[in-house]
């Protein structure tokens, strides 16, 4: 902010706001009132959290927003599930390894390691943020007249001149840009963590294990495959062979056991796809959803205020990570 307070003060050749020196309204007049416009517009953005939640993560909104899914995102999103856990790695790298290191290098190559791809359905809800959340279901941004409006009543004490819009736009739009970025990625997440818990629950419930995730689930198939196989070539029987291989299971196979995860991996990731009709939903009843949208606004008012770099990085990526270690480590792959 301080770089567009400084840029109104001086009143460049683009925008004439002043005819004398007695007539310049002070820096800290600038910044007072964009202070304040900014807080306004925010203060509005929160309080349109509740309905933009009812309208698009309860029911029937969250069928709607979560249909986008049919399609080519039925490919996008097992891609985006496997390339999550490199993405991770590159944001840890970036947010761990300082700058003055020497390995600038380094921090342009994270840089450019892209998230993976955008579904449709991310780019229905950030379009759904950006509109109806930020701009009160307006396709340009309001921001700018919250600004713009407590300028001119900061400058009418002074000069009449109008306000130069394009400063605010080149500040904002990469902002909100970068923090619509975050929030798609946290979709990935979600959609991981939902698989941990689904695996966790169909493991406990149907084979009585403990299985905290996709590997862990397939390392148990691929043992109970490996015993139904096992006991149909028993030289007994059957029967006598499910009963011998029930106190001496035997091993299953590395080549069972990858087809095994392979195919519970690509189940999971179609069950991914259409979480959300689920779990949104779930995810709205416990507050998740605008405990996330209260944390990119107070993020985006924050970084607008201050003129810094998006700052919005939410966790959730980093704790599907941790799931998938530990269900890895359960697994004994680590």
């Amino acid at each position: 902010m301080r770089i567009i307070v400084k840029a109104l003060a001086e009143a460049p050749v683009t925008m004439p706001i002043v005819t004398s020196p007695e007539q310049n309204a002070s820096e800290v007049e600038i910044e007072q009132a964009i202070h304040s416009g900014i807080e306004r517009y925010f203060d509005d953005c929160r309080a349109r959290v509740p309905a933009f939640i009812d309208h698009h993560f309860h029911y029937p909104g969250a069928i709607a927003t979560n249909r986008m899914a049919l399609g080519w995102d039925m490919l996008r999103a097992p891609i985006n599930l496997l390339w999550a856990p490199v993405y991770a790695l590159v944001c840890l790298i970036k947010i761990l390894l300082p700058k003055r290191t020497g390995l600038m290098w380094l921090h342009g190559l994270a840089n450019r390691v892209p998230a993976g791809f955008t579904t449709r359905v991310q780019q229905h809800i950030s379009h759904l943020i950006l509109v109806d959340l930020l701009n009160n279901g307006q396709e340009g941004s309001i921001l700018e007249g919250y600004l713009i409006e407590a300028l001119e009543a900061a400058y009418e004490r002074h000069t009449s001149e109008p306000v130069d819009r394009q400063q605010f736009s080149t500040l904002i739009e990469p902002l909100v840009a970068d923090a619509l970025s975050q929030y798609r990625m946290t979709r990935t997440a979600s959609a991981d963590i939902t698989n941990s818990i689904s695996c966790t629950v169909l493991g406990a419930f149907a084979f009585q294990k403990f299985t905290p995730g996709g590997i862990g689930l397939g390392v148990v198939l691929a043992s109970m495959l490996a015993k139904t196989l096992a006991a149909q070539d028993f030289i007994l029987g059957e029967t006598i062979g499910r009963w011998y291989y029930s106190w001496f299971p035997p091993e299953p196979s590395l080549a069972t056991t990858a087809s095994v995860m392979v195919a519970v991996m690509a189940s999971l990731a179609a069950f991914a796809a259409f979480s959300g009709v689920i779990f949104d939903p779930v995810q709205a009843a416990v507050g998740l959803h605008r405990r996330r949208l209260h944390k990119l606004l107070d993020h985006l008012q924050r970084d607008v205020t201050l003129s810094t770099q998006s700052s919005f990085r939410p966790k959730d990526q980093f704790v599907a990570r941790i799931l998938d270690m530990f269900d890895m480590i359960k697994s004994g792959l680590l």
